[in-house]
């Protein structure tokens, strides 16, 4: 669903030249959990925000469920993004005088969807909130917090759900919480995640490990387990 073939990001501080991804190849399939790892500047957050289009790649291939999205205008890009990804950040990044189900029904908001409230509502019971719908971020715990961005970013019905060190600000108890959330979406509802971390009790929960440094991928482990997964899910669901 996901190739990356050749790609290459190159930023520039001054006089010097950051060869953020260079020459990364990667194929994610449906259904997949992918933990991305990496030390601060190995390219795994420049690899994220090019799979989300976020970024453009400088040069190389994307091909996302076989088109290939590197040379998309910005409103292509736009429309895109935001019925592909699902995206879950450290931050939460929720508004603060708006409940939980009015922060999940955003981006149907944005889309023109018009029973937008009973999806949202859906999201919310689906990652364990249905009790919490009418709640403020104030009122929610830092674990509720996470779990209604995950619902918001499950609202769309993405292809990919993007999270970026969704753990990072909570205890370790809850950070399991959450990680086990992300498994039991793949594991039941055959949800592709990708996860970018640099913690490798985080980088358990997925199937398999791709690590980086100096913007290459050093190893890539459970690529083989991950693909007889999926095989065996596309297999399931034919009959």
């Amino acid at each position: 669903m996901i190739r990356l073939d050749g790609v290459r990001k190159t930023f520039t501080a001054g006089e010097t030249q950051i060869h953020a991804l260079d020459g990364v190849s990667l194929e994610i399939e449906r259904g997949e959990f992918v933990a991305i790892m990496g030390q601060s500047g190995s390219g795994k957050s420049t690899m994220m925000n090019i799979i989300g289009l976020l970024d453009r790649p400088d040069d190389g291939a994307y091909l996302l469920s076989g088109q290939n999205v590197a040379g998309l205008s910005e409103h292509a890009r736009a429309r895109l993004r935001g019925t592909a990804f699902g995206f879950v950040f450290q931050s939460y990044s929720l508004l603060p005088r708006m409940s939980a189900l009015e922060q999940v029904e955003l981006p149907l908001i944005y889309q023109g969807v018009r029973d937008r409230r009973r999806r949202a509502a859906e999201a919310l019971v689906r990652v364990g909130l249905a009790d919490r719908i009418g709640h403020r971020p104030t009122q929610l715990s830092g674990g509720e917090q996470q779990r209604v961005a995950i619902a918001r970013s499950l609202v769309v019905d993405p292809l990919v759900v993007l999270a970026d060190e969704p753990t990072g600000a909570l205890d370790t108890a809850t950070g399991h919480e959450v990680m086990t959330l992300l498994s039991d979406l793949v594991d039941q509802h055959g949800m592709t995640i990708i996860l970018v971390t640099h913690e490798a009790e985080v980088a358990e929960f997925a199937q398999r490990t791709v690590r980086m440094r100096d913007g290459q991928i050093i190893e890539d482990t459970g690529a083989e387990h991950a693909a007889h997964t999926v095989n065996h899910a596309n297999t399931s669901q034919a009959t």
